[in-house]
């Protein structure tokens, strides 16, 4: 999610959920959780919440190094959003393994889809607006029609009923919204975010602008080294400064100084 991005605002937004017992929050890629909710999901364990990732993608894209070994690039993306998601409260982290880029939204993946939603049973369902305007990366439109189309699976028992006992979560939350009708407020919980999407370091060049990584090629991603420290810090401390410009951006819509904006559909 670019971090500078503003929405357009669909209306009087509502503000703040009840704190859902179960959370599942649906990302394309590694890190696409932490950029879309990753203030609402810390917040939200901070108050009990259980919360559950599930990642579409193998994240083997994820490099602007062509010589990069790519199975070390998944392995280590996959650390980084175990960790990511221990920062901002924990939770099971599930990897769906598509391969990053070429992700569809049919039948195979949907029941992937309503299958986890089944088996975690949540009460907000979180991911992608799919209807997001002019949205480049395929991989985003996809994964906010699984989420949706996997909804609508979990919830009648006649769609793929060998994945389990149907589910209807209450709500369904929709980051990088085409027209945002809701926001949570994240005050307190800026950091967590911040510290969540700085796990990633293997992004740190390509998404946030910080330092220069070694190639994958050479074994497990290192940090930044030909970048004198004090320049990749004032790099880190923009990117900062980026991310909490969004949520105030965000929470201006609601009257709040720091907030997550999303379109809202209840599901009941």
């Amino acid at each position: 999610m670019p971090v500078g991005d503003l929405p357009l605002q669909g209306g009087e937004p509502t503000v703040n959920l009840e704190v859902p017992s179960i959370a599942l929050a649906v990302g394309a890629h590694p890190d696409d959780i932490e950029f879309g909710c990753g203030g609402t999901l810390a917040k939200w364990a901070a108050a009990g919440c259980r919360l559950h990732h599930l990642v579409l993608t193998d994240g083997s894209k994820g490099t602007w190094d062509p010589s990069a070994d790519l199975a070390v690039l998944t392995r280590v993306r996959k650390e980084e959003q175990i960790e990511a998601a221990r920062l901002i409260g924990g939770g099971d982290v599930t990897f769906l393994d598509f391969v990053d880029g070429e992700l569809d939204s049919g039948i195979e993946a949907r029941r992937d889809v309503c299958r986890v939603i089944r088996q975690v049973r949540p009460d907000v369902l979180i991911g992608h607006d799919p209807w997001r305007r002019y949205r480049l990366h395929p991989d985003h439109r996809h994964a906010g029609w699984l989420v949706t189309d996997g909804l609508v699976a979990a919830r009648d028992q006649t769609f793929f009923p060998q994945t389990g006992k149907a589910h209807r979560p209450a709500h369904l939350l929709l980051w990088e919204a085409d027209v945002p009708n809701h926001v949570e407020n994240v005050g307190g919980h800026e950091m967590d975010k911040i510290a969540a999407l700085l796990a990633h370091r293997s992004q740190h060049v390509s998404t946030m602008g910080i330092g220069e990584v070694a190639p994958a090629s050479s074994g497990p991603l290192p940090a930044p080294q030909e970048e004198a420290e004090e320049e990749i810090e004032e790099e880190a401390q923009a990117f900062e400064a980026r991310v909490m410009a969004q949520l105030a951006a965000h929470g201006a819509m609601a009257g709040i100084a720091r907030g997550e904006a999303f379109h809202r559909i209840d599901a009941t």
